[in-house]
């Protein structure tokens, strides 16, 4: 049985202008549904974090004037979003899924987000539609609650995880990881503990062999007891934004790497989906699908 947070919040169509891109999170399950992969069963609803949650990966007042709706108007421009009370409601339940998912985890070794993987979000800041970072929540989560010493954040999205570097800069038991088109959003990058900026056009093969590289050394070097995957598909050739060209049967094997090097190493994992922009809403939704799939074939689910 897989854990999968889903809340009828994550598709609130923010402003008409970014209804397509929000409609994935209400694709995603009932693709999932549809084809047989999961059942109604592995469905959880989170509920609205805490504030107090909130301030384990964030500055009290950013969090503050983010729920009282108080934010400055150059930092709402920087988040790319008009500010409401919907839109921060969907961002408090997706950290929950997140917080919840890793607990569950912690238990079965694979939990999922289907939305989630608010990468650009940094200590004190929102951006690039990112208002709060739920995997870097989850990690103070299980840090703080002493359920995890080193954890491993592994972040495939095309864009750098520049709001996760920015959080746990220079930390001993959070560890970034963030393979990203070089020449894309952000265009001023954080550090991460680990980072490997891509060359425009990368193909599949090139791709994967520098990942498993990579994930072999990080987990050798780490030994990470619980491990954040954030596997944005858009690093997919057909991908509006994303400047690589990966099929989907690389996006594919790039995910079963991942899910492989966490069961081999015996590290819990929980999976948030990240971004997608391909023209065609297919392409996006069947690759987030995809990464279910490798989940349930490499965990024998």
């Amino acid at each position: 049985m897989l854990h999968i947070a889903h809340h009828p919040a994550y598709i609130h169509p923010v402003r008409e202008g970014h209804r397509f891109p929000m409609l994935k999170y209400e694709l995603i399950p009932a693709q999932l549904l549809r084809e047989g992969v999961v059942s109604q069963a592995d469905f959880f609803e989170p509920s609205l974090a805490t504030k107090e949650v909130l301030y384990m990966a964030h500055d009290q007042s950013y969090i503050d004037d983010l729920l009282d709706l108080k934010l400055s108007e150059k930092m709402i421009r920087r988040i790319g979003f008009p500010l409401t009370q919907a839109l921060v409601d969907r961002e408090r339940y997706l950290v929950d899924g997140t917080v919840k998912g890793s607990l569950y985890a912690l238990e079965h070794g694979i939990a999922f987000n289907t939305a989630g993987g608010t990468h650009h979000a940094g200590r004190d800041f929102g951006e690039g539609f990112c208002l709060v970072n739920d995997q870097a929540v989850a990690a103070c989560f299980l840090r703080e609650r002493k359920l995890a010493a080193r954890v491993l954040i592994i972040d495939l999205d095309v864009h750098q995880g520049n709001g996760t570097a920015h959080i746990f800069a220079g930390s001993s038991s959070v560890f970034t990881f963030s393979m990203h088109a070089d020449k894309n959003y952000p265009f001023i990058k954080e550090r991460s503990f680990r980072d490997v900026p891509l060359e425009d056009g990368i193909d599949d093969a090139s791709y994967l062999s520098l990942l498993e590289t990579h994930l072999f050394e990080l987990f050798e070097e780490i030994r990470p007891d619980f491990v954040f995957y954030q596997s944005g598909v858009d690093v997919l050739a057909t991908d509006k934004l994303g400047k690589l060209k990966l099929t989907t049967e690389g996006c594919q094997r790039r995910d079963a790497l991942v899910f492989s090097y966490a069961k081999n190493y015996k590290t819990p994992i929980q999976v948030s989906m990240g971004g997608g922009y391909s023209i065609d809403i297919k392409d996006i939704v069947n690759a987030h699908v995809a990464t279910f799939k490798a989940a349930i074939a490499c965990y024998n689910l």
